[in-house]
Parts: C-alpha cells; sequence; structure tokens
C-alpha cells in the first residue's frame, strides 16, 4: 500500500455498482435474451420533453456556465421550502435549504457537519453502501443497528436507545428504503425524533424515493416547532424528474447545520451545477402531474412484481418493497447472496445486486431494482426464474 494514501479511504468498501458493472465484461447478450438489468437504481424512462426543451435553451445563456450563490439559487431553495411545507406542513424557511449536486454529497455534508474522526454514527443494516462507504473515509464508526427482516425490513428503536453512547452524533434512517423498498410508519419516524431529541443528536432521514410514496404525508415532523434541532433531512432531485447525471440534490436542516454544510459545500465543489438547478426549479413549477404519473407507473410495477413473485413457485420471496426496490430472500442454504446473484447472472441474464453489498449478516438476500425495468420485462424476469430458479 502506498503510504502516502490515506488508510481509510483504501480499506474502505470497494463501490458496489462499479462491481457489478464489471461483472458484465466480456459478456454479450442475445437479442432474444437480452440483459434484465435491476442493479443500479436508474429511472428507465427519460425527463419529461419539456424539460429538456427548457434546458435546452438554459444552457446557452453565460449565466448559466457560471458559479452560483453557494447554498443554491435562491428561487429553488424557496420553491422547495415551499414544496416540502405542502407535503409536511409545519414551517421551512429558504434558510434551511442547502442546495448540493445529490442526494449522496447531500449526506456527505451533514455527516461531516456533524462528526469527526472517532465519533460515531448509527446506521440501521442492510444500509445504503455509500452512507457505510464515507463514514469509514471520514473515520467515524458506524454502529450497525438490526432491522427486522420478519417485519418487513424496519429498524429496532428500542435497539437503537441501546446503541447510543457519549459518541453518537446521528442515528440515518432511509424511507422509502434503499435497499428494501420498505417504507417507515410516522409514527416509528416520530419515535426516532424524540429518541434523537432526547439525546441530543441529530436525526438524519434521506428521503430520496420520498415522490413515489402514494400515501402522504410520509411523516409530520415539521410540523414541531424546532423541528430544526433534531431533524437533517437529505433528498435527491433525481429521481422525481430523472436527472440522475445532473447531480442536484439538497440538505434542509436547522439553521446552524445550514450554515455549517455550506463551509463544507464551498470547498468541496463551490455551487451545485446550475443547469442541474435550473432544472430542479423548473420541475418544481411545472411537472407534478407528470410525476404523479411515474409514481402510479411505478406503484403498478411494483405491484406486478409482487403478484407474480407470490403466483410463482419461486425460489425467492419478497421480504419488502417500494419505490423503486424489492428486497428478496433466497431459499438456497448452500449459497450466500454473492454466488446466486451470480448464478442469475449466468443463467438467465438478470443483473441484481447481492445482499452482501448492504451490510453483514445479508447472505440470503438480494436487491432488485425493478423501476429500471417495463412491466414487459418484469413478466420476463419471472419467466426466466421459472425456468433455472424453482424452488429446491
Amino acid at each position: 500500500m502506498d503510504k502516502n494514501l490515506n488508510p481509510n479511504v483504501i480499506n474502505s468498501i470497494d463501490p458496489p455498482i462499479d462491481e457489478a458493472s464489471s461483472w458484465l465484461a466480456g459478456r454479450e447478450f442475445s437479442e432474444d435474451k437480452p440483459l434484465l438489468d435491476m442493479a443500479q437504481a436508474v429511472p428507465s424512462y427519460p425527463p419529461a420533453e419539456e424539460l429538456t426543451d427548457y434546458m435546452a435553451e438554459r444552457v446557452k445563456l453565460f449565466a448559466t456556465a457560471q458559479y452560483g450563490p453557494v447554498s443554491g439559487n435562491a428561487k429553488l431553495k424557496t420553491a422547495l421550502a415551499n414544496h416540502m411545507v405542502g407535503v409536511y406542513g409545519g414551517s421551512i424557511q429558504s434558510n434551511n435549504v442547502l442546495i448540493s449536486a445529490g442526494c449522496n454529497q447531500a449526506y456527505c455534508l451533514a455527516t461531516m457537519a456533524l462528526a469527526e474522526a472517532g465519533d460515531e454514527i448509527i446506521l440501521p443494516v442492510p444500509y445504503y453502501f455509500n452512507h457505510q462507504m464515507w463514514l469509514e473515509v471520514l473515520g467515524i464508526k458506524a454502529v450497525h443497528l438490526g432491522c427486522n427482516m420478519s417485519q418487513g425490513g424496519l429498524p429496532d428503536i428500542d435497539e437503537a436507545r441501546r446503541l447510543i453512547s457519549k459518541k453518537t452524533k446521528a442515528i440515518v434512517l432511509v424511507t422509502p428504503n434503499n435497499p428494501t423498498g420498505a417504507t417507515y410508519p410516522p409514527d416509528l419516524l416520530r419515535g426516532f425524533f424524540k429518541l434523537c431529541q432526547k439525546h441530543g443528536i441529530k436525526l438524519i432521514i434521506d428521503e430520496t424515493y420520498k415522490d413515489f410514496l402514494t400515501e402522504q404525508p410520509p411523516h409530520q415532523l415539521f410540523e414541531i416547532s424546532d423541528w430544526g434541532g433534531t431533524l437533517i433531512q437529505v433528498y435527491s432531485f433525481s429521481k422525481c424528474f430523472s436527472l440522475t447525471g445532473y447531480r442536484v440534490g439538497s440538505v434542509i436542516a436547522g439553521e446552524n447545520v445550514i450554515e455549517s454544510v455550506t463551509k463544507i459545500m464551498d470547498s468541496v465543489a463551490i455551487c451545485a451545477p446550475r443547469i442541474a438547478q435550473d432544472a430542479a426549479l423548473y420541475g418544481l413549477e411545472h411537472l407534478t402531474s407528470w410525476v404523479a404519473e411515474k409514481r402510479n407507473m411505478l406503484k403498478r410495477r411494483r405491484e406486478l412484481f409482487n403478484k407474480l413473485f407470490r403466483e410463482n413457485n419461486l425460489s425467492f420471496e419478497v421480504i419488502s418493497s417500494g419505490a423503486y426496490f424489492a428486497y428478496v430472500e433466497h431459499q438456497y442454504d448452500n449459497k450466500n447472496a454473492y454466488q446466486v446473484a451470480q448464478d442469475l447472472l449466468d443463467k438467465e441474464n438478470i443483473l441484481s445486486l447481492p445482499g452482501t453489498f448492504f451490510g453483514p449478516n445479508q447472505e440470503r438476500f438480494l436487491r432488485f431494482a425493478y423501476a429500471n425495468i417495463t412491466r414487459k420485462e418484469i413478466t420476463d424476469v419471472i419467466d426466466r426464474l421459472n425456468v433455472s430458479f424453482n424452488k429446491p
């Protein structure tokens, strides 16, 4: 190992999506059995045509190529604050908002603002792998909180209470969850808020997939008068407006947290891409119906996916699902999740992610990102599984 390189970075987990993509090297897929890619969570549809037309005009402007305010476009911050109040209620002001280059960066900014090397952040398992990776890079200890897979993958608040120590700076929750798809009930989120508030730590909620919930509001935490002392929401425009490559997201938090993350943002990026911020603002102002259409479309895909898994005698059981994902348990006692994922690719040209990418004790699970594929392709998945993966 190069002694000049940071050992925290060297020893952190390798990018799982890159590893899964490497499995495709040298493979060829026939027209009658093409690759069905359910690995990375990406929209299966392009942005709205009216949005790309708008962006095509914006990119011609000199202002779009210049730096913007570190914390983000003022109109976008106000529009996002108003949007969130419309969803959750309560009071959110533009000075509670920072626009980031995606939700991953929002999480990185928030955790860096809260903790230093040697501190602890509680992370439910299965975790979103980039959350774990970032804490490892910073030398922050990720304290793993178990989730009850027999109850749809919900985190155990009593266990979280036992895990809090003098070094704990925050608890991280993702809802709808990545990788499980599980949506955390409002009462559970309020319980975690009260727990964090009692212990003087932050509750970070990643709500990247909140736009695909059919029941609103996801919670009412913003209605708590002093929410800013405890709650940090991180969010992405990537999925709702199909802008994954443009990188635009947000941090919503108390003013003191926003002041701190703004310092970090200035150091690492100066500002989120101007064209991406323009796209997000246009989406908030004009694409409510378009987002609702996509929400309903993905709801139908989820229903079909779950229905077909129930009706067929497969060697997989859906543990939980929602938004973009299903978390499934395989029935092979002599194989781990990594081996099963390889078998899915080798035998049936299905690319998925093994549960081992999402933390310890996940050897029996796989993540299927069904949002990546069409209804016809979901049917194809089941047909292929019936060929090679009936119950053992």
